[in-house]
């Protein structure tokens, strides 16, 4: 009777821990979709960010001199590597969502787990840089610097500088989630589940 007893305790953790795990995966999971989501809006929005206008230049007497410019973001490599940050993101968090999926069945010695905490620790500091670079090249663009005589342009491109701030907060967004994400991977690493068997009396 004791045996059972201690029988039905040990099955009766198994079902917790796997009904517990498959609830943080899917958590973890559903974090990686919309991570994915918000790092390629943003990508997608700064690489296809471009306003052309015509401004005058100059007058000669009373007549004006137009210019047709145009603002780009590969003009600006802060943006180049915001796009290149964001996209690197998205790829990862496409591979982490495959391997997520079907990863288990590949899994060699636990290796999986310590590789994905690795990439999403890389991914998350490059992230990281490319929102820091385009933010300081954003706020230049807004407000300019007097001390080095820098012109701001966002009062002359407005759609460009709101389209690229768009961009921004979406990668901010997956920012966030990658640092979850990043905390979730180590945890799940450090602390796997254990089950305590009920001693026999």
């Amino acid at each position: 009777m004791a045996s059972r007893n201690g029988e039905e305790k040990v099955e009766v953790g198994f079902n917790d821990v796997n009904e517990t795990k498959t609830k943080k995966d899917w958590i973890l999971l559903s974090l990686r979709v919309v991570a994915f989501f918000a790092t390629a809006a943003a990508t997608l929005v700064m690489a296809l960010n471009k306003q052309t206008k015509s401004l005058i230049v100059g007058t000669i007497g009373s007549t004006p001199i137009t210019a047709t410019l145009s603002a780009k973001f590969n003009q600006t490599p802060a943006f180049v590597f915001f796009v290149i940050a964001n996209g690197n993101a998205s790829l990862h968090n496409l591979v982490m969502i495959a391997l997520d999926i079907l990863g288990p069945q590949y899994d060699y010695k636990g290796l999986r787990l310590a590789l994905i905490a690795i990439l999403d620790m890389l991914t998350m500091a490059l992230a990281s840089a490319g929102d820091g670079a385009a933010t300081f090249m954003s706020e230049l663009g807004r407000n300019g610097n007097s001390h080095a005589r820098w012109d701001k342009i966002c009062d002359k491109f407005e759609s460009y500088c709101n389209r690229g701030g768009g961009a921004l907060i979406a990668s901010f967004i997956g920012f966030i989630l990658l640092l979850i994400i990043t905390v979730m991977s180590i945890a799940k690493l450090l602390k796997p589940n254990r089950i305590n068997h009920a001693p026999s009396p």
